[in-house]
């Protein structure tokens, strides 16, 4: 019987489903607007994504590999789920990646991958890829590189000297909760070492005076096995004070077809949403786990933001926004921190004593006006946003 036969994807067709099933993963709040794009010689995603500091950066967004040895049940890339599968070369990718970069249509890099055949091997491709551009074709610009569980630390210390940002995903807010989403991976050693490893190099090349990536992230599949919102806030909250972990971000579980957990229900969005506004209590507002306003489950309120829930039950007296400090300003819901700074400049010069003021200096005034006071008197009174909390 004759040997079978195997074509090799050409360029365009690795592109095809490498950055389309990379649009899968997307959990990023910055990566807000994804838009196809017609790319000469090939067809791909790029995404707008927020900048920290204001303003949006296009990224090109791919997998090295759609390929993977592991069959997480909630995973499109598990190798329990049948599909076309496909592996960039790190010169292709490299390549592919320049090219978009001088038509102006991709300013950076997000780089992710299937796991095969194992951590330090996807992680050298992965580095080739990211060394190709960074010392031959000598690109400065942005590049976020995920992080493999297992990876060996020269590699974890190779990505953090290379890369802008570095992640891995926790997937889950425990051990438990793990052995039900991904249950061939390990939690503490595999994958929460590997982001302490990276903030320990970080921290060491910044006092050499090396670059280093600026910020390290991770994210959770929100839903699927079962865990509270308070759950993973106490991780995204300990994360934060033992390995300064910059940022947190919820993917809500989508079934996926022909997977394990085809038949389960998706996960609201809104949970997602409301997730990721008491991460930015944690990270911006100086709030504290304990102060969430969880129910007795251990969940957050659906019908309205976590910070106004907790107004609703904490601001009994109203905020004098012209001499409360910066602390008491962003406790005040529709204050955050670039309005509540603005209204500290302000009030330096001028007397804050309506609405319009603030509105000026970007606080959203529908959610404000029933907590602050402005120059000792009461805003007018806005209707209820949310009776139900009343």
């Amino acid at each position: 019987m004759p040997p079978a036969i195997v074509v090799e994807p050409d360029l365009q067709q690795k592109l095809a489903i490498l950055s389309q099933e990379a649009a899968d993963e997307v959990a990023d709040p910055p990566l807000t607007a994804s838009i196809q794009q017609g790319i000469t010689h090939a067809t791909g995603f790029l995404y707008n994504a927020q900048r920290s500091a204001g303003g949006s950066i296009r990224l090109f967004k791919v997998l090295q590999t759609n390929a993977c040895r592991y069959s997480c049940p909630y995973c499109f890339t598990s190798c329990a789920i049948r599909r076309r599968r496909t592996t960039f070369k790190p010169d292709e990718l490299a390549t592919t990646f320049v090219h978009l970069h001088r038509q102006r249509q991709a300013e950076g890099l997000f780089l992710s991958s299937g796991i095969v055949p194992d951590a330090d091997a996807t992680m050298e491709r992965m580095l080739a890829t990211v060394e190709r551009l960074r010392l031959r074709a000598g690109f400065r610009g942005y590049i976020h590189l995920k992080l493999i569980p297992g990876a060996r630390f020269e590699y974890i210390e190779r990505a953090v000297a290379l890369a802008d940002r570095v992640s891995l995903n926790l997937e889950a807010p425990n051990p438990d909760r793990l052995r039900v989403l991904a249950p061939e991976k390990e939690f503490a050693e595999a994958m929460w070492q590997r982001l302490a490893w990276a903030r320990q190099v970080i921290e060491q090349r910044r006092a050499a005076g090396l670059p280093a990536a600026r910020s390290i992230t991770t994210q959770f599949v929100v839903g699927a096995a079962g865990e509270s919102d308070a759950e993973l806030l106490h991780t995204v909250a300990y994360a934060q004070q033992t390995i300064q972990l910059g940022r947190s971000y919820f993917s809500a579980f989508h079934p996926i077809e022909r997977s394990p957990f085809s038949d389960l229900p998706a996960e609201d969005p809104i949970r997602a949403a409301r997730l990721y506004q008491a991460e930015a209590m944690l990270r911006e507002y100086g709030f504290s786990v304990a102060e969430l306003p969880f129910d007795e489950q251990g969940n957050l309120p659906r019908d309205c933001t976590p910070k106004q829930a907790w107004a609703v039950r904490h601001l009994h007296e109203p905020v004098e926004v012209n001499t409360a400090s910066l602390q008491q300003l962003l406790r005040v819901p529709g204050i955050g921190p670039r309005s509540a700074a603005r209204i500290i400049a302000v009030r330096r010069q001028q007397c804050l004593r309506n609405l319009d003021d603030l509105r000026r200096l970007g606080v959203n005034v529908n959610w404000a006006a029933s907590f602050v006071l402005l120059d000792g008197r009461a805003a007018l009174r806005q209707l209820s946003l949310w009776p139900a909390l009343q």
